[in-house]
């Protein structure tokens, strides 16, 4: 090992907010000073701070950047030469004709040390490039039958995981060959209360409901604005996000403009039929009319651009459920989309008024429990359950024939004593109600129903999540061992 690779990785900057887990696969990724040129992926949805984070990455580990946009090819290599010469302050860029030329000479900067060599939005690269993918897999396999010692470290960035995973498939995949493969998410829901400078839990869930985690929406797109308390909440989202002065309030658009004008068009259709609370194709189907197949290909396109997560019921595995992952669409469409004309002409304050309650319930009470799924896998602390957590879901449980279905709004399942699968706790979220003993008294029903048609409930904790409170038998039950009691300031602070 040279003097030069033993030098300390260098430390994340302090204008880099949390990404402490990306920071540190990324440094050990590109100052990994073992011989071999190696290859990572990373993907997210845009505005999740790829960008920042990789620019941050290249500058302190003295790599290369460069930022790609959808152009001709010729163009695209142009723009390249020229930042590559600026990189290794040459007289005079080079003069690329063919995408081989250009990354071998990228590939070469890793000769003498480990060096980073970041293409960023890289599958704007690839359409007008197809063979770009081949042309690396080609470049990787000469390397390491001729250069064994080089040690560049290639960084491909841009697009979700399932986009990702199409540009790279087939006999030349780059998957084979990458030792790196990194997500940048969204903040959860504890990360972005900070991000946000939020204290207050019931503030800070009322606006994850609108902005969720994505780190881009605290800045430019709504000009830094924050609520300064919870009394400001309500103005703050006729000032921001039902303002069309301001950039977020397009930005839900924007997040569905890749798709043809028939798809936006079905698109719109199924959100605003989740955000309404359907959840299986079915029901999503049924609700505005349309045939299941058409549905079922709007949710996969969805799916696959990381705006919709499709999990099992909890107690019917064959069963798919749908929820926006992107809170802004779910505003979106529960309570701009359908007054869009007045927000437009300057009635936001009378819109908002109008649509208060369909946000707490259509938009904050969803959130707020998957706020509570979320805790329960990521935070609660050992011996809440009586078990290890592994998953969080939604279920329903049917009784009887005639009977009413039974939601389960928080089904945790992990292991206990190596079983996998074993059923932790059944849970109920209110956002805005109080809850009391008839809540436990469901719960206890619900465990009853489960028991009788063979799941074993035996170390099933009830467990009440809520935004508004409890009452006092709920309380009592609670001192008795009868019941898990979750209120926000323990979801953003307690385990």
């Amino acid at each position: 090992m040279s003097p030069s690779d033993a030098t300390a990785h260098p430390a994340k900057p302090d204008q880099l907010f949390d990404r402490d887990v990306e920071w540190a696969d990324l440094v050990g990724f590109v100052c990994d000073p073992r011989p071999g040129a190696t290859l990572g992926l990373v993907s997210g949805r845009r505005r999740q701070g790829k960008t920042f984070l990789l620019e941050a990455i290249a500058k302190a580990a003295d790599g290369f950047y460069f930022d790609g946009h959808a152009a001709a090819e010729a163009e695209t290599l142009h723009r390249l030469a020229e930042r590559f010469g600026e990189h290794t302050r040459a007289t005079h860029p080079p003069h690329w004709q063919r995408w081989e030329d250009a990354v071998d000479a990228l590939l070469a900067l890793g000769d003498q040390h480990p060096t980073p060599v970041i293409i960023d939005n890289f599958p704007d690269l690839v359409g007008p490039s197809p063979a770009l993918p081949s042309v690396i897999h080609r470049a990787y396999r000469r390397l390491h039958q001729v250069r064994r010692h080089n040690r560049a470290r290639l960084i491909l960035s841009g697009g979700t995981p399932s986009l990702m995973r199409r540009l790279f498939s087939g006999p030349s995949s780059l998957h084979r060959i990458a030792s790196l493969e990194l997500l940048v998410r969204p903040f959860d829901f504890r990360e972005a209360a900070r991000f946000w400078g939020i204290r207050s839990p019931q503030l800070a869930v009322q606006v994850h409901a609108v902005v969720g985690g994505t780190p881009a929406y605290r800045g430019d797109l709504v000009c830094d604005d924050a609520p300064a308390g919870p009394h400001d909440f309500d103005a703050w989202v006729c000032r921001t996000v039902l303002n069309p002065r301001v950039p977020l309030f397009w930005e839900a658009r924007n997040l569905l403009e890749e798709e043809n004008h028939a798809d936006r068009a079905l698109s719109h259709s199924a959100l605003v039929a989740i955000a309404a609370g359907r959840s299986t194709p079915g029901e999503i189907a049924e609700c505005f009319g349309a045939q299941l197949t058409d549905v079922s290909h709007v949710l996969a396109v969805l799916q696959n651009r990381g705006l919709l997560h499709a999990e099992p019921d909890a107690f019917r595995p064959a069963l798919t459920r749908y929820r926006i992952a992107e809170p802004l669409l779910a505003f979106e469409h529960a309570v701009a989309w359908p007054h869009r004309a007045a927000i437009e002409q300057g009635d936001t304050a009378t819109v908002w008024q109008h649509a208060r309650a369909t946000f707490d319930s259509a938009v904050a009470a969803p959130r707020f429990a998957q706020i509570c799924r979320d805790w329960a896998t990521a935070y609660a602390g050992p011996g809440t359950f009586e078990g290890d957590p592994e998953t969080a879901v939604r279920g329903a449980v049917s009784g009887p024939v005639g009977s009413t279905r039974l939601d389960v709004d928080v089904a945790v399942r992990g292991n206990v004593d190596g079983r996998p699968g074993a059923l932790l706790s059944v849970g109920l979220a209110r956002w805005n109600e109080t809850m009391d003993i008839h809540h436990l008294e469901r719960l206890r029903h619900i465990l009853s129903v489960l028991s009788t048609s063979g799941e074993d409930v035996g170390g099933a904790v009830p467990a009440c999540y809520s935004g508004g409170g409890f009452g006092p038998e709920l309380r009592a039950a609670e001192a008795r061992g009868e019941v898990l009691l979750v209120d926000v300031d323990r979801l953003y602070h307690g385990e």
